[in-house]
């Protein structure tokens, strides 16, 4: 299927892997580039080396291009920058708008760049910066997310800008990518159906939490980090929201600290990243520190598989999801129920 997104970034299928923190390593990538899909990998949780060493991974596994997400407000911001042109990635991705002068160093170096929006004016903002396409992500997407329904924010963003726009938050099949490129999008974004795969290292009994959700089973909440983040419902996360200041801020402190050892960041550099993220809210000290370890709290999921001491990060799509294919059988899947929803709209156009 040939759209303005694949001619971009020369893949087979304008179909994206997104990049999920801790779950989209090596070997996810890769494989979803060799089922013909934008596979992203997620560097948010790596440090500079274990990056590099990432993208060195993804590229003797795989042939196709590929991608690297990274935070746009991060401290080592550049120095992720120049791994990604180094070790040869296709895409650069941000889960925040980049500044003007990383995506024209970036699109300097031939990289494409693809930022992550919630909003119509945050995708006119990039595009007037150079930014090649924008992934546009709807309320239904896991993490942090927005109220808009994707239904509604996709037709706007189509409307406003000149790139491509690919769609993401409820998708999971070939009618979703059917109905994105009616709204006029130009490909699918997905996360959860991609971890929800047996190419994701995500524990056994994690996918298990996530195959044995149903839609009610997935909600948003502010107590991880006082930002909406769209997960499953957990006996933690209701912990969470039971907790009062003070124990919320000395579980936070904990998790911290944890995040400290593992990243190597020092507390000041922490509750900067912390204070970077609270985008004019008023959170607390406990929030301000949840909100530069929450990938700790990923971690203790996606792969240490504590579902009762992390969180699980999730689209609403988990609730209708209840199979684990390979990436080539779910890219080959979504293409197949493509075509027969194009041929069926197809029938009922030459009926009439």
């Amino acid at each position: 299927m040939d759209t303005a997104f694949t001619r971009l970034v020369g893949v087979r299928h304008p179909v994206v892997q997104t990049g999920m923190g801790w779950v989209a390593g090596p070997r996810l990538v890769s494989a979803a580039a060799n089922a013909g899909a934008l596979g992203i990998l997620a560097s948010a949780t790596m440090t500079l080396d274990q990056l590099r060493d990432a993208a060195r991974e993804v590229r003797s596994r795989t042939d196709a291009p590929f991608g690297v997400n990274l935070r746009a407000d991060a401290g080592d911001a550049h120095d992720r920058v120049r791994i990604i042109i180094e070790e040869g990635a296709r895409v650069a991705s941000f889960a925040l708008a980049p500044s003007r002068e990383l995506i024209a160093e970036l699109k300097d170096a031939g990289v494409v760049v693809i930022p992550s929006i919630g909003a119509r004016r945050h995708a006119e903002k990039v595009a007037a910066w150079g930014a090649d396409a924008v992934i546009v992500q709807g309320g239904e997407g896991g993490g942090h997310t927005g109220e808009v329904a994707t239904t509604v924010l996709l037709p706007q963003v189509v409307d406003a800008v000149d790139i491509p726009v690919v769609a993401a938050g409820g998708f999971h099949d070939g009618r979703g990518l059917v109905a994105a490129l009616a709204f006029g999008a130009a490909g699918i974004a997905m996360g959860t159906r991609f971890l929800l795969t047996a190419d994701s290292t995500v524990p056994d009994g994690v996918k298990a939490a996530y195959l044995a959700a149903t839609v009610r089973d997935v909600t948003v909440t502010t107590a991880v980090d006082g930002l909406p983040h769209r997960m499953l419902r957990t006996g933690f996360v209701d912990a969470l929201e039971r907790s009062g200041r003070a124990r919320a801020l000395l579980r936070a402190v904990r998790h911290a600290a944890g995040f400290r050892k593992v990243s190597g960041l020092s507390w000041s550099r922490m509750v900067r990243d912390g204070l970077a993220l609270r985008h004019g809210r008023d959170l607390t000290w406990s929030q301000v520190l949840l909100a530069a370890n929450t990938p700790m709290l990923l971690k203790a999921s996606m792969v240490q598989g504590r579902t009762d001491l992390g969180v699980m990060a999730s689209g609403q799509v988990a609730g209708v999801i209840d199979d684990l294919p390979s990436c080539t059988e779910l890219v080959d899947r979504i293409m197949a129920e493509a075509e027969e929803v194009l041929k069926s709209l197809e029938a009922l156009r030459v009926a009439r």
